[in-house]
């Protein structure tokens, strides 16, 4: 015969079993994830390449991140937001998204075929002196927005991730988008 007490912890033990896989499920969803593993693609440095490979896999375009290693924004970015599941799983659906070290001497082959430094990338292509900047392309290697600094939170840089791949970005700035979608 159970006791009062014994089918009450029958009954809490049963519970955690039940309870148990919605309670992980909910810890993954806000555990941070490496961003090298979960947001940026592998890559050779080939952007001509990885274009191909984005049209293929139904991208809407190319995000690249420039960044450097004593940049505190970058870290901050990387911590905060960056790390996040929900935004690795928008981005990732939508972009083919790499790293640039904007001191990096590795050598890359640009959008248009040609072969540089990541340094030179970075600094004589695309002008950055400040990091990070988010730069994103169309499917024909165009650079279509740009966003330099780090985003207030995980919500702002899926608004701008938004912003861009829906297109929001031929109407208006991202500020006024910012604003119409409050």
């Amino acid at each position: 015969m159970l006791t009062t007490l014994n089918r009450i912890l029958l009954a809490l033990v049963a519970a955690t079993f039940l309870l148990l896989p919605a309670a992980s499920a909910l810890q993954a969803a806000v555990d941070p994830r490496d961003p090298y593993a979960h947001f940026f693609h592998p890559t050779f440095g080939d952007f001509q390449e990885e274009l191909e490979d984005a049209r293929a896999g139904g991208k809407k375009g190319i995000l690249i991140f420039f960044e450097m290693e004593e940049c505190p924004f970058c870290h901050r970015m990387k911590q905060q937001v960056l790390n996040r599941p929900e935004v690795q799983e928008f981005y990732r659906e939508h972009f083919a998204i790499f790293s640039i070290d904007v001191e990096g001497d590795i050598e890359i082959t640009d959008f248009q075929g040609n072969s540089l430094r990541q340094s030179e990338f970075a600094f004589r292509e695309f002008r950055v002196r400040a990091t990070p900047v988010f730069q994103f392309f169309d499917l024909d290697g165009e650079p279509t927005v740009r966003f330099t600094g780090a985003t207030r939170d995980a919500q702002e840089f899926l608004q701008l991730g938004e912003f861009v791949a829906d297109g929001h970005y031929r109407q208006m700035n991202f500020t006024r988008f910012k604003r119409a979608t409050r």
